[in-house]
């Protein structure tokens, strides 16, 4: 069955970094486009990063533009979110995604907390 596992989360100063992992399986990971959401504590889940199948186009929330970068790696099964000069506002449970003709796919989620 179709597994997308998040990992990566953590807590981090104002102005740090972290990468974040999703590992996906049980479907052909190379033919769809990814997604990272988020959804902070009382808002509704956003959109974040996309990410084309053969990681050819990207697409960014404007609020995290020049700071996030999204890629994959289709060998591996696996997209990236690499996060750089966080603020607090990026506080929030990180979603990996992708969709196909019948339904819309989430992994558990990873906790990111940006505090001093």
């Amino acid at each position: 069955q179709v597994q997308l596992v998040e990992s990566g989360g953590g807590l981090v100063q104002p102005g740090g970094s972290l990468r974040l992992t999703c590992t996906a399986s049980g479907f052909t990971f190379h033919r769809y486009s990814m997604n990272w959401y988020r959804q902070a504590p009382g808002k509704e889940r956003e959109l974040v990063a996309q990410i084309s199948s053969n990681s050819g186009g990207t697409h960014y929330a404007d609020s995290v533009v020049g700071r996030f970068t999204i890629s994959r790696d289709n060998a591996k099964n696996t997209v990236y979110l690499q996060m750089n000069t966080l603020k607090p506002q990026d506080t929030a449970v990180y979603y990996c995604n992708f969709f196909d003709a019948s339904r819309i796919y989430w992994g558990q989620g990873t906790q990111v907390t940006v505090s001093s």
